[in-house]
């Protein structure tokens, strides 16, 4: 019997990589992981289409079956579009592409690298202004006649790079916050003592001494990325080149540049004082 795990890695060799979920999972890797255990069929990929259900189904040594349209049909690959005039830069499309393929920053105008992206929709529900078109961009092409094994590597490679960061961003935001739970600790833990002997009281100072470094090296690297990220703005800004749609936002829309920014703060990813992104309130 061959091995779920090879099998998994064959199929999802086998997949384009668009990492879309319309399969009903999260990723591409997931989905091959439960082809393989049979938690799942094979015919669950729009992306692949009627040719990616075939590969599957020769691996398997199963019959090609019609692709399930609960999952979606089979179409040309489209291509997500920012109209800038309507963007306020509330970073929650780059939150959600899987790849990548977003670049911008709180309160800056975005835009989509057109060679990187997969047409995965991702990023469009999550949009306040609705300012995310995903227009076709292969013709009649459609499945993998829209889409190359080089460009599935290329997604898949974007894909996990991203994990692996977030992953880091994850572990570091929480190494920062046991950090200032500690040095929050530290005096409480020192005040109900009393005088120590000198004998107890010597491991605990290079101990804060060395955490008290950690912690001003930290900040000293977040101020510095802080700065070049006000400077950045302030160029932009002097060029014109800001979002144009900041004033009169919706309450609905603020509420959710409020939600997303709080989980920015939750992960590290900004700070609580004036060098964090504007609110858009008016």
């Amino acid at each position: 019997m061959t091995n779920s795990i090879t099998l998994a890695d064959r199929i999802e060799d086998l997949l384009p990589q668009t990492q879309c979920t319309k399969c009903g999972y999260p990723a591409c890797r997931p989905y091959a992981e439960a082809v393989a255990s049979g938690e799942a069929n094979y015919n669950q990929c729009p992306p692949g289409g009627a040719e990616g259900v075939a590969r599957l189904a020769a691996l398997l040594g199963k019959p090609v079956i019609p692709l399930n349209s609960a999952n979606g049909v089979e179409r040309p690959r489209p291509l997500a579009v920012i109209d800038e005039q309507l963007c306020i830069g509330c970073t929650l499309c780059m939150q959600a592409c899987p790849v990548d393929a977003i670049v911008g920053a709180p309160k800056q105008m975005h835009t989509v690298i057109a060679e990187l992206c997969t047409g995965c929709d991702l990023c469009v529900p999550p949009c306040p202004v609705d300012c995310i078109a995903m227009p076709p961009v292969t013709g009649e092409a459609t499945g993998w006649d829209a889409w190359s094994q080089a460009q599935a590597d290329a997604a898949r490679e974007r894909h996990d790079r991203r994990e692996a960061r977030l992953a880091r961003e994850r572990e570091a935001a929480e190494a920062r916050a046991a950090a200032r739970r500690a040095a929050s600790s530290a005096p409480a833990l020192g005040a109900g003592t009393g005088a120590a002997t000198s004998a107890d009281a010597s491991p605990a100072v290079p101990a804060a001494s060395v955490t008290d470094d950690a912690e001003a090296k930290k900040r000293a690297i977040i101020q510095a990325a802080l700065d070049r990220a006000r400077k950045k703005k302030e160029e932009l800004a002097a060029k014109g080149q800001g979002p144009l749609n900041t004033e009169r936002v919706s309450a609905d829309v603020q509420a959710q540049i409020d939600a997303a920014e709080a989980r920015r703060r939750r992960l590290g990813l900004t700070t609580d004082d004036n060098t964090a992104p504007p609110s858009t309130k008016r």
